[in-house]
């Protein structure tokens, strides 16, 4: 059986794949109208927002990762709120508190419970590494249950609830890295870098002119609820599902058939969610390109902003000049494509048996 007629067999229509492949056209186009450049952030961004992931910026200041953000929740037209975490910030401020309240009319007082800014479709946590440990673990929860809990009652949060951070590389005095357990809660980590001088150059031209155009609403949030739950229907082969496991099973130091240069520059490497999350990107990227099927060259894209901080170099690396992007990118290269090559390779069997 083909991979799309499994795809049909699954519930998923040409229409349904031509919906989402519809809607990332004319995201992008209403992003457009605001944001110069940076395609391949915004559709990283798209990826994990239909995988229902979160999502981790890391840039120098200036390059509009905030209004990139913003702008994408007016296209989606969900609800947007933004947390500029600060040193001084609590769990309070960030999920919501209990406060007493009188009723007028009868005298009585009880607790009721305030809302804080997670309850929202888009977060923004801006600068989410100024904060300390404490309010950084509230959001994972959130990210993970979807619920927050103050006292003893829990409450749910809005549906489609998706956490973008950024990350400030520069200026890491008195800040506080992301421990890696908060790390793995964001599916992707993704690198916005600088404008070419032609998008510099619309930059400047655009923002020092008349003001900018409006954004409409694209798709709202049961549209996007009914395309991540068509993502999941999305088939994928036993060969890429494997593909996908050796990739991550070799960035693990000291396993049978990990390469020796693994061996020499990793310090830890991804656990499992990184295998989950390479398919689910896979299966919406699929379909944000207008196919039915998952191939070897989404999972081959993906893999740097799924392993990248789930994938710790060590010092040896790092007085080398050796990123996680370096490694990953090694990787792949001696990772075989086709379903033969992998079976055949006495390394991989290696790798699968263990």
């Amino acid at each position: 059986m083909s991979a799309d007629a499994a795809a049909n067999q699954n519930g998923i229509s040409e229409a349904d794949s031509k919906r989402l492949h519809e809607a990332r056209k004319r995201i992008i186009e209403q992003l457009g109208k605001i944001i110069v450049g940076q395609e391949t952030v915004i559709d990283e961004i798209m990826i994990c927002l239909f995988s229902r992931g979160h999502c981790m910026l890391e840039g120098v200041p200036g390059l509009a990762k905030t209004l990139m953000i913003s702008t994408l929740a007016q296209s989606l037209d969900l609800s947007f709120s933004r947390i500029q975490f600060t040193p001084d910030l609590m769990p309070a401020d960030v999920t919501g508190t209990e406060i007493i309240e009188e009723d007028r009319s009868s005298g009585k007082r009880d607790f009721r419970f305030m809302e804080g800014p997670l309850f929202a479709n888009v977060v923004l946590a801006d600068e989410i590494n100024r904060t300390p440990p404490k309010t950084q673990a509230a959001l994972l929860e959130a990210m993970q249950e979807r619920q927050v809990t103050v006292g003893r009652n829990r409450h749910m949060l809005s549906d489609p609830f998706f956490v973008l951070a950024t990350q400030n590389p520069i200026e890491q005095e008195g800040t506080y890295p992301l421990p890696e357990a908060q790390q793995d809660r964001f599916m992707f980590k993704v690198f916005v870098e600088y404008p070419s001088f032609d998008e510099e150059f619309e930059v400047a031209r655009r923002t020092t002119g008349k003001a900018a155009e409006k954004v409409e609403a694209v798709l709202g949030a049961e549209e996007i609820l009914r395309l991540q739950e068509l993502v999941r229907q999305v088939p994928v082969s036993d060969h890429v599902v494997r593909y996908a496991l050796s990739l991550v099973r070799q960035t693990r130091v000291g396993g049978e058939g990990v390469p020796d240069f693994v061996d020499e520059l990793v310090g830890w490497g991804a656990g499992p969610r990184a295998v989950q999350f390479l398919i689910l990107g896979g299966k919406a990227r699929a379909l944000l390109e207008g196919r039915f099927h998952v191939q070897i060259e989404d999972i081959q894209y993906l893999a740097k902003p799924v392993l990248r901080h789930r994938m710790v170099v060590n010092f040896a690396a790092e007085s080398d000049g050796v990123t996680s992007d370096d490694v990953i990118q090694r990787i792949i290269a001696a990772t075989p494509t086709t379903e033969d090559e992998l079976s055949r390779d006495a390394r991989f069997q290696k790798i699968f048996a263990s």
